[in-house]
């Protein structure tokens, strides 16, 4: 049984929502997230990656980075202003990116949950990322950016979310930099108890963007709940901030690969060792069309790999990935990638960027060769959910993205 919770929250005043949020702190590099908030002293990236305002040679993960997030998140509340909600509120996010369209409920979620895997993973994290926003939250006191999960659909929910978009004016609706429109609503309290019972029937919910959010505010309740006497498991930090999304709105964009060296292989012994595995051939096109496809750029020209008979169908859910065929087969055995995770021979490309990023890296000779891959599915990582198995890092890129500072949880 699912536990939402709805929560007071901090919030931008409407008329400078705009310029307080931001893209979630880990999708932005750290020159990006200065270029982006340059000029203005309330971006909520001040806050989320408030190195920018340090000497480069910070170390990103010390201590002065934490103390001046504190003090940004402070000097923004007073600025912009920020406001907190009186009462504790749902919330409705609706995201549109062309004719991509999404409406989740913003709430909040019991740790328990993600605990005792009511809430399901489908990543490893990292523990210096789990650290970073550890010590993120409890220097700032709050949840600054949403966990992103989603849910096979509740038609009654569903029907709700159509009801309260045409009975309550949104709070914000604006158009990002990048051509996203974001809206929010704040749910009528008489609702609440609907959404209670209707999402305690739910017995999953999936994490798609955000493990490292969610593992971190569970290392943060650990952490209060042995230096608070008092606790009672009712505490704000006893639950974490998420938008929750309904399976049929989502859409996953694929994450693609790029890698800067060969292994020390030729040209030629790179193309035959590929050989190997794969079916082989070049096309005029950069985009797989179906599963068990993958182009692949190099030298200028995409090739079309498919696997040959000496890839058999795997075991798993995990086995059977693209990600996985293409880690399994090439990446490891021929250009000696064996943890991608901590591999410095291979980097990621979000599916937004387009195919056009994976030439440009390429042919700038930036990376040896790049690899467009075809998207895993909603099914796909709910199967792999449910079967407790772990994707490769970097299966999937969701988009539109959630931004930050929009809605924040106070701890």
């Amino acid at each position: 049984m699912a536990q939402i919770k709805p929560f007071k929250a901090l919030r931008p005043e409407k008329n400078i929502a705009h310029l307080i949020a931001t893209p979630p702190y880990d999708v932005v590099t750290r020159e990006e997230a200065k270029e982006l908030s340059e000029g203005n002293p309330i971006s909520f990236l001040r806050v989320t990656r408030s190195e920018i305002e340090l000497p480069e040679n910070i170390n990103p993960y010390s201590k002065e980075v934490y103390e001046l997030a504190r003090k940004n998140l402070e000097l923004i509340k007073e600025k912009a202003p920020l406001v907190q909600d009186f009462e504790d509120r749902f919330y409705l996010y609706e995201l549109v990116m062309g004719e991509q369209k999404q409406t989740g409920i913003a709430a909040t979620f019991a740790v328990d949950d993600y605990d005792s895997n009511v809430i399901l993973k489908h990543e490893k994290t990292r523990k210096e990322k789990e650290d970073d926003r550890t010590n993120h939250i409890l220097e700032t006191g709050a949840q600054t950016g949403p966990v992103f999960l989603t849910y096979r659909d509740v038609e009654i929910i569903n029907q709700l979310v159509d009801k309260i978009k045409l009975e309550v004016d949104p709070i914000y609706d604006f158009i990002a930099k990048d051509g996203v429109q974001h809206k929010i609503w704040i749910v009528p309290m008489e609702y609440n108890e609907t959404i209670i019972k209707e999402i305690a029937s739910v017995d999953k919910i999936y994490i798609a963007d955000g493990h490292h959010r969610a593992a971190s505010a569970s290392r943060v309740r650990a952490i209060e709940r042995e230096s608070n006497k008092s606790h009672t498991g009712k505490e704000e930090y006893n639950y974490f901030l998420a938008v929750l999304f309904p399976k049929s709105q989502l859409k996953i964009l694929p994450y693609n690969r790029i890698v800067f060296e060969l292994n020390g292989l030729s040209d030629d012994e790179f193309l035959n060792r590929v050989k190997e595995n794969f079916n082989f051939q070049e096309v005029d096109f950069s985009t797989p069309k179906e599963r068990r496809q993958i182009c692949m750029y190099f030298n200028r020209k995409w090739y079309l790999l498919t696997p040959n008979t000496n890839i058999k169908e795997g075991d798993s859910y995990v086995d059977n990935l693209d990600v996985s065929i293409l880690q399994n087969y090439l990446l490891r055995p021929v250009l000696g990638i064996e943890d991608p995770r901590t591999s410095k021979n291979i980097d990621f490309v979000g599916g937004i960027r387009g195919t056009e990023e994976l030439e440009r890296l390429v042919n700038s000779g930036k990376s040896k060769v790049a690899f467009s891959m075809y998207p895993v599915s909603i099914e796909d990582l709910m199967n792999i959910s449910d079967a407790n198995e772990i994707m490769p890092p970097k299966s999937t890129w969701f988009e539109p993205k959630l931004r930050d500072g929009l809605l924040i949880h106070l701890i």
